[in-house]
């Protein structure tokens, strides 16, 4: 009999119908992910994920015609700091970018991203990584510092060429646990979902 997949459990906030709608649509038709709820309210996801604890709260930045998403957010992680929150946004601009990372969100998704990018961002945030949606990194981290530590940027350098973990350990004399390590991390911060990809976002962005 074959084990049934992890699931993911989903609380959806934004304050379109429609939206929430689509995004539960998609969601649901995945078999490792679980909708528990959505709201269209900042003040009431606060409280549905204090007493629904989801894994990942997927959050309208823009929500109740102000930014309240970044108000809401921190509140969640007060509350509990083990949920994941993604700010679901269609702005680049770095300096939301930034703020939602010091209020404590796991990474952005952009509105408009394709529907296998939005279910890849729930799975990522779930397992522990930053997610940052390529196409904002191309827009507005590019024009900020790198978030890349030196390491992590040494290593990316290195697997640029397609050599293998064991290739990158030896040109570096690191072992190939720790590269593996350093490459995770980088792909998270730079949203990508290969090595390949991110070394490609890290170089358009002037990080390598």
């Amino acid at each position: 009999m074959a084990v049934p997949a992890p699931t993911t459990s989903v609380l959806i906030v934004d304050d379109h119908v429609a939206t929430r709608a689509g995004l539960k649509a998609i969601l649901a038709a995945e078999p490792d992910v679980n909708v528990i709820g959505d709201t269209g309210s900042a003040e009431a996801a606060v409280t549905m994920a204090a007493r629904r604890r989801p894994d990942v709260v997927i959050m309208d930045l823009q929500i109740d015609r102000s930014m309240a998403g970044f108000d809401a957010t921190r509140e969640i992680l007060e509350q509990d700091p083990s949920i994941a929150v993604l700010l679901f946004t269609a702005f680049g601009e770095r300096q939301l970018l930034t703020h939602g990372l010091e209020c404590g969100a796991r990474g952005f998704v952009v509105k408009d991203a394709p529907p296998e990018h939005l279910v890849d961002a729930v799975r990522r945030a779930h397992g522990g990584l930053r997610v940052v949606d390529p196409a904002l990194a191309a827009q507005s981290l590019a024009r900020g510092a790198s978030p890349l530590t030196d390491r992590e940027r040494d290593v990316l350098q290195a697997a640029r060429g397609g050599g293998t973990v064991s290739d990158v350990a030896g040109a570096l004399h690191l072992s190939e646990g720790t590269v593996r390590n350093h490459l995770s991390s980088a792909i998270g911060k730079t949203g990508a979902r290969t090595r390949a990809e991110a070394a490609h976002i890290a170089e358009d962005c002037g990080w390598l």
